[in-house]
């Protein structure tokens, strides 16, 4: 049905392999400060896809030795009670990482993620959110950037794909993936193009792509023709689909994934049609391709956050 499959880049092994080198500094500074790095995150309301996340941030920081302090608050909670609880952790000496996970309620408005990224500790940031972390990243001089871009930039060195003098196109412009990755690739010296929603011709524009990070949020946007045959795509695209016709045009009707959907009644897919397998050179898969990273990543801005704070940086 396709020509010769790309390779598929294994980000559950380069996320192992990042946690790896965590380890032992999270071992230092737990004996050299007599507790281990310690991790807030914030957890507001019942969202399932959240529920999934948090829990794999808690076991994974536990695995590494952190200490990860869950706090939950009702979906019913104000963005007072919120910005009281991330106060709280501003001033604890336990808490050298904050984390407020992603969505908030509706009900909290529309600027209640900007609120809670301008309250937290800028040195406790560990997503890369607050101002002047975003400031010092587009300089350059990033202490804490977000977790899922730099964990990206990870993938394609340790998978030995060049960025330098690469082009590289980026679907999506939020805060959180799109503008940071452009700037990660951009001071690993690669020609960046950010596009969007309002791109005209936008699959053109992509298909010139040496490096093309799909981050739009919507199942199988990408099809073969925004690929350079041989290019190296990575899908940051997280997606439930609940409709059958949907997921029958994206995994077709052989597919262990429709298997998966007919058995669970819902499956996750990326943004990148699975097409585009038989034409990219290298692709992440999801699940399993960039998640795991994001995860790795926090735990390594943690250790980050937790040795700056001791040694009064």
């Amino acid at each position: 049905m396709m020509g010769s499959m790309g390779r598929l880049l294994d980000g559950q092994a380069v996320a192992a392999a990042i946690r790896a080198d965590v380890l032992p500094g999270v071992a230092e500074f737990t004996s050299g400060a007599g507790r281990p790095p310690g991790l807030g995150i914030v957890l507001v309301g019942d969202n399932p896809a959240s529920e999934i996340y948090v829990r794999n941030k808690v076991r994974a920081g536990t695995e590494s030795g952190v200490w990860v302090d869950l706090q939950r608050l009702p979906a019913t909670a104000s963005i007072d009670d919120l910005l009281a609880v991330v106060n709280r952790l501003n001033i604890s000496e336990r808490h050298d990482g904050i984390l407020v996970q992603a969505p908030l309620p509706e009900a909290m408005g529309r600027h209640a993620a900007q609120r809670v990224f301008d309250t937290i500790d800028p040195d406790k940031d560990v997503d890369g959110f607050h101002p002047a972390n975003v400031g010092r990243l587009v300089q350059g001089r990033a202490h804490l950037a977000p977790c899922t871009p730099s964990g990206v930039i990870e993938l394609l060195d340790r998978s030995d794909i060049p960025i330098a003098r690469r082009y590289a196109v980026i679907i999506g412009r939020s805060d959180i993936v799109g503008k940071p990755m452009a700037m990660l690739l951009l001071q690993r010296d690669a020609t960046v193009t950010i596009c969007h929603s309002r791109t005209a011709d936008l699959p053109e524009v992509a298909s010139r792509a040496d490096i093309l990070v799909a981050a739009i949020g919507r199942a199988g946007f990408v099809t073969r023709d925004f690929v350079k045959p041989g290019a190296a795509v990575i899908d940051v695209g997280i997606n439930r689909v609940s409709d059958r016709a949907t997921a029958m045009s994206l995994f077709g009707p052989s597919s262990p994934r429709l298997a998966d959907f007919d058995r669970r009644g819902s499956v996750v897919a990326g943004d990148v049609h699975p097409e585009v397998a038989g034409i990219a050179g290298a692709l992440t898969p999801v699940p399993g391709g960039v998640g795991p990273l994001t995860i790795a990543m926090l735990l390594k801005n943690t250790l980050a956050a937790a040795s700056a704070r001791r040694e009064g940086r």
